[in-house]
């Protein structure tokens, strides 16, 4: 679980969301969700944003984005058959990355039970050598950016 210290974001913080159903097949020996399923919806809900608004064609994008950071915080278990939401954000825009940030939320709760972040860095499909995001996919990033 995550530090005392550390307190769990709340829904309005977040810009964009998708519902999730938990599978059984998330649940690990413990009886919750694996922390290594949590990245998969993380994963899942910064592509989902990118694909609905027109920003990545997983099989033709000139530019793609590579992860080359990750993290996150727990704060509850979550597990099989619960349904939740993923909300995702902005948190930086630089050149050529994007550092979203992640929470996802029970279905109906307010606190997120975890909160994660990746960093982009986007290149070129053919060379994978860092490019300026192109102006379209900045345009839609800066919809779900805040200042944090």
């Amino acid at each position: 679980m995550a530090d005392s210290k550390a307190r769990p974001g709340v829904r309005a913080d977040y810009k964009h969301f998708l519902p999730i159903t938990t599978r059984w097949a998330d649940n690990d020996a413990y009886g919750h969700v694996n922390n290594v399923v949590y990245y998969a919806y993380f994963d899942t809900v910064v592509n989902e944003y990118l694909i609905s608004q027109g920003m990545l064609d997983v099989e033709k994008s000139p530019v793609i984005g590579l992860v080359v950071e990750t993290g996150c915080k727990y704060f509850s278990s979550i597990a099989f058959p619960d349904r939740i939401a993923a909300g995702v954000r902005v948190a930086k825009l630089g050149n050529s990355s994007v550092r979203y940030e992640i929470a996802l939320f029970r279905d109906g709760g307010n606190e997120a039970v975890a909160e994660g972040h990746f960093v982009h860095v986007y290149v070129d499909r053919q060379s994978r050598r860092p490019v300026a995001l192109p102006q379209p996919l900045r345009d839609v990033l800066s919809r779900i950016a805040v200042t944090v």
